[in-house]
This record gives C-alpha cells, sequence and structure tokens, in this order.
C-alpha cells in the first residue's frame, strides 16, 4: 500500500491493484495512447528492491497523470483520489452539519453530505448567504489553523479532489478550520463583487480583517478616515480607500527562512499584486523589504525532504513538520542575470499555488478573456468549471508512510505541474529533471522595456 499526503498530511492509502483499477479505467475512456504506461504485474512476491523499483514507476506513473491537463484535470481521476480519502479515514457517506467561517469571525452552518466534495460545499455556503451563481467562482474555500493571536495561517486552498467535511475532521484538531475568501488577485475584479450586496459585505468583511490583523498597513490619518467611513457604514467608500494602502488584496505567510540576499535569512512573505513580497531579516538585526515579480520568475518548483524512520517515533503519523517543505524560483534579477531564490515554509505549497493563480490572471488577461470565463457556469444544471479555466491545484504529496505501519511502502512525488520530490534540499538547478519546474509562461512576455 502507498500514502498519499497533502501537505504532509495523510490524505488517503491507496494499493498496486486500486491504481491498476484507476489505469484501467482511464484508458477505456481516454485511449491506450493517452494514457501514460503502467507499472506490469509481478507473478511472485517481490523483493525490496523491486518493491523500490515499482514505487518509482507507480510515482512517475501518477506524475504523468497529474500533469496531462486531460486526465489529470478528468472527473475520473478526482473522483479517485476522494473516494480513496473517505475509504481511508473510514468516514461513512452521511448528512452532517460544516462550519464554515467567514473573515469576521461568523460561522455559516451548512447541511452536506460527508461525501461531498469542494464544489458542492462552496456551492452550499454560497446558496447559505445568498451570493449570486455568477459571483461564486470569485470565493473559494481554504483550509487554515487558527493561530495564537486569533489570525489565521493559510494551509491550502481546498482542491477538487478532496473532502473538505472528510480533510477537517481527520486532523482531529479544532485549530483546522476552514473558511470562505475571495479568490483573486486582481483588485479591478471588486468591482464586479461589489455589484451585489452579499459580495459587498464578504468583501468589507475580509478587508476589515486583513487591516486589523495588519496584514494591510495603515498609518494613523487612513487609521482615523477608516474608522470614519466604518461608524458610517460606508462599506464600498472604506473599501475603496483601503484598495490605496499598502498590501491590499494580499495574503500574509508565517514567517520563514530564505536563502536571499544570503543563507539563513528569517522573512516574511507576502503574495499579492503579481508579486511575493520579502520583509528580510538580516543576520545584523536590519529589516529590508523588496519584492519579486510573478513575470520575471522563470521557473519555479516545490520540494520536499521528508525524514525516513526505521521504527515508530514520538510525533504523530502525517504530522506536517515532518516533511521540510521549500519554493525555489528562478529570478531574472537583471538583463542578463539569472538567480535561484529558496524560501523554506511549511506552506510553500500554498505559496506555489498564489504564484500559478497569479500566473493564471494574468494570461486571461492578456488574451483578452474576462475572469469570469476562469469560473463556474451551469450546465444542465450541473455546475461545472468551464474550458477556459486553468485549474489551479494543490498537488498531493506521496510520501513516507505513517511510521507505526512498516510494511508500507514509500512513494514520494508530485501530482501536478508543481514539483514534490522527496530530495535532498538545494537550490542549483542540476539536482533535479526538467520535469520537476514549473515552466511560467507569463515570464515568455518580459521585454527590455520591463527591465
Amino acid at each position: 500500500a502507498y500514502n498519499i499526503h497533502v501537505n504532509g498530511v495523510l490524505h488517503c492509502r491507496v494499493r498496486y491493484s486500486q491504481l491498476l483499477g484507476l489505469h484501467e479505467q482511464l484508458r477505456k475512456e481516454y485511449g491506450a495512447n493517452v494514457v501514460p504506461a503502467f507499472p506490469p504485474k509481478k507473478i511472485f512476491t517481490l523483493t525490496p528492491a523491486e518493491v523500490e523499483q515499482r514505487r518509482e514507476q507507480l510515482e512517475k506513473y501518477m506524475q504523468a497523470v497529474r500533469q496531462d491537463p486531460t486526465l489529470g484535470g478528468s472527473e475520473t481521476f478526482n473522483s479517485f483520489l476522494r473516494k480513496a480519502q473517505q475509504e481511508t479515514q473510514q468516514i461513512p457517506t452521511e448528512e452532517v452539519v460544516l462550519e464554515v467561517l467567514l473573515s469576521n469571525g461568523q460561522k455559516v452552518k451548512v447541511t452536506i453530505l460527508t461525501s461531498d466534495q469542494t464544489e458542492d460545499v462552496l456551492e452550499a455556503v454560497a446558496s447559505k448567504l445568498d451570493l449570486p451563481d455568477d459571483l461564486v467562482g470569485y470565493f473559494s474555500l481554504f483550509l487554515v489553523r487558527e493561530t495564537k493571536d486569533g489570525a489565521f495561517s493559510f494551509v491550502r486552498k481546498l482542491q477538487e479532489f478532496e473532502l473538505p467535511y472528510v480533510s477537517v475532521t481527520s486532523l482531529h484538531n479544532p485549530e483546522f478550520q476552514i473558511i470562505l475568501r475571495k479568490s483573486y488577485w486582481d483588485s479591478a475584479y471588486d468591482d464586479d463583487v461589489m455589484e451585489h450586496r452579499v459580495g459587498l459585505n464578504l468583501l468589507y468583511a475580509q478587508t476589515v480583517s486583513d487591516i486589523e490583523h495588519g496584514w494591510i498597513l495603515v498609518n494613523k490619518e487612513q487609521h482615523r478616515q477608516l474608522k470614519s467611513l466604518q461608524e458610517k457604514v460606508s462599506k464600498k467608500e472604506f473599501i475603496r480607500l483601503a484598495q490605496t494602502l499598502k498590501y491590499y488584496g494580499y495574503l500574509k505567510f508565517d514567517p520563514c527562512v530564505t536563502d536571499f540576499p544570503e543563507k539563513g535569512c528569517h522573512v516574511v512573505v507576502s503574495a499579492g499584486n503579481n508579486e511575493l513580497n520579502f520583509q528580510v531579516r538580516l543576520p545584523n538585526e536590519q529589516i529590508k523589504e523588496g519584492s519579486f515579480k510573478v513575470t520575471r520568475m522563470r521557473c519555479w518548483r516545490v520540494t520536499s525532504s521528508v525524514p525516513m524512520s526505521n521504527g515508530p517515533s514520538g510525533s504523530s503519523p502525517g504530522k506536517s513538520s515532518e516533511v521540510k517543505l521549500e519554493l525555489a524560483f528562478e529570478y531574472l534579477m537583471s538583463k542578463d542575470r539569472l538567480q535561484w531564490v529558496t524560501i523554506t515554509s511549511p506552506q510553500a505549497i500554498m505559496l506555489s499555488i498564489c504564484l500559478q493563480s497569479m500566473v493564471d490572471e494574468l494570461m486571461v488577461k492578456k488574451s483578452g478573456g474576462s475572469i469570469r470565463k476562469m469560473f463556474r457556469r451551469r450546465v444542465n444544471g450541473a455546475l461545472r468549471r468551464s474550458d477556459s479555466q486553468q485549474a489551479v491545484k494543490s498537488p498531493p504529496l506521496l510520501d513516507s508512510p505513517d511510521a507505526s505501519r512498516e510494511p508500507m511502502a514509500k512513494l514520494s512525488s508530485k501530482l501536478t505541474s508543481v514539483s514534490l520530490r522527496g530530495i535532498s534540499h538545494s537550490s542549483s538547478a542540476t539536482d533535479v529533471g526538467a520535469n520537476d519546474f514549473h515552466g511560467n509562461y507569463a515570464f515568455e512576455g518580459i521585454g527590455d522595456e520591463d527591465l
């Protein structure tokens, strides 16, 4: 059996026979010439060397399937992962009440099935709030962990291959919750959201929350003006003023470590405005700030280092701290100088998803398309994403089994274009193959005038 982890937390456990069944179903639907080759069956018991060889072959197979736009985004593939998640966590299909947080701390209780996927739950929350169908796609559900100061640390955006109820309850920790937030970067789209009362209220609550938690920088005079608008309940004007403030619309991450400008620097990273913003604490305690534009990142990758255990350890199985995650991106520092920058953070996958979604927005805008096309459309009464949607997928991490189950084999990899591998960490471009890098199409549009 093989454990599939998401951010180091057990997502599901699958056997070779189950993966073979998935392969056969994909071949039936899409044809043998589309689906990659599957590791062959063996008649005799596998030797340890053969077990490792099969693990590597399965790893490559799952990579290939997930990276293929047709196969990786297919309902067959995603429903396989959802079903396996439910079976592994041994949660029967039944009606339950799920609490989803809003940015102002209000809890929305929705009645769903434990087997409802992310889209279903998002739709249920939107329906409870009376959010119109054409605005649902501007929002997403995020798995967060509440910190001691009442703020939230973002774990990941909930994806199409998981069941939100199972994802949050299987963690057995009340600190983990699901929150509804806007899921676009360009503040110009605020106008669409503010056209409707519920959209305006959600955006206002998120803006107030971000200011209260210090995510948006406010001076004394601006604070006074915002306070006055709050007292008048002038929500649109409040948001308009907030849009002019530094870090509006940014997602702030937990303090982590970077190798820029030198190794071992402590940094607070924020994502927004098509950039990663760094507030770096240098060894001499000096604070420096800088930004890395997504259009100047040639490529990036997420890598994982999974410490192997020879026996049961004291830590709990699937604990996220067991997996060391890094985001590395190659950046065009000047006209002819590329340099790798590495961030070591448990939120590396979330950072990567932010980069990808910024690129997706830029590419839609560049092609003259509308962001509304990136969102959901009704087809025969069922919600479906349009063909133009470049789904941003949080990759499951297939890695070492929990220490208490010794017979499990190791399967470490990525399941999407964002790379996740159990390799030794490095910021050089030579330690992993070309397929491990996520190429950035927005980078190709850079002209000399942009430098």
